[in-house]
């Protein structure tokens, strides 16, 4: 992807995000992960939206990743989004985690213990939902130059004493209108919320840092799920707690 295809296809997401209208690809597939979030980044300046946080994968053997949450797409529990902000409808159950102090660039890696003591933790609702027509055609490259199709996020309650759980083993339970859909335990897709969290510090390290009150979120513990309008969805983190999300029907 050269310099002028980056800036086309940053041009087609900022005004996807700005007008609304979904689009059926970029222009070009970006070639590396470094790419990838390089458009993000640029695709933020250009919008002027400040970073509440991060959407972040760490597959096994693979290049780490994160997809910026803007301050503006993250609500506090129970939340009620306009219909017309969740286009593909797709919503999980996700642990997420709040920095409490800053972790500023550095050449040396961060410690897992070190991660540890700077978060709370969070339970959340992801809203799955890109500036594509059809999120599940797009290749997966330009799946993360849309911050990997994050729409927003809903956050639950802040635990501080997190670390005495097993965290990556809690029972969890989804209800839809009142009605339980799900219920198992664990169900992180690498079995390890906190080593994503841990990967996303140490990606960050050599770019920004991240900041005080800036949150990650490390994937679905649920499967993903479609709130259409007027459901409800909640999910719940036993020892963690839960949180809510309505899907307003708009006119």
């Amino acid at each position: 992807m050269t310099e002028d295809e980056m800036a086309v296809a940053v041009g087609m997401l900022v005004e996807a995000r700005r007008g609304g209208a979904l689009i059926e690809a970029l222009n070009a597939t970006p070639l590396s992960v470094a790419q990838g979030h390089a458009i993000q980044d640029r695709v933020a300046a250009a919008l002027g939206e400040p970073v509440g946080g991060f959407k972040a994968n760490a597959p096994p053997r693979e290049a780490p990743v994160r997809g910026l949450i803007y301050a503006s797409a993250i609500f506090a529990s129970p939340a009620r989004l306009a219909a017309s902000k969740v286009v593909h409808e797709g919503v999980e159950g996700e642990i997420a985690f709040r920095f409490l102090r800053d972790l500023p660039p550095r050449a040396e890696e961060y410690s897992r213990a070190e991660v540890v003591k700077a978060m709370s933790a969070l339970a959340a609702i992801e809203v799955v939902s890109g500036r594509f027509s059809d999120r599940r055609s797009r290749p997966p490259m330009e799946q993360l130059a849309d911050c990997l199709l994050n729409g927003a996020l809903v956050l639950g309650g802040e635990l501080g004493d997190w670390a005495r759980l097993d965290i990556a083993n809690l029972r969890v339970t989804v209800w839809v209108n009142g009605e339980p859909v799900l219920q198992h335990l664990g169900g992180h897709p690498i079995g390890d919320p906190v080593g994503v969290a841990v990967a996303l510090v140490n990606l960050m390290r050599s770019q920004n840092g991240v900041k005080a009150g800036q949150v990650v979120t490390t994937g679905s513990c649920t499967r993903i799920l479609s709130l259409r309008p007027g459901d409800r969805y909640e999910v719940e983190f036993e020892g963690l707690g839960g949180a809510e999300l309505v899907s307003v029907e708009t006119p």
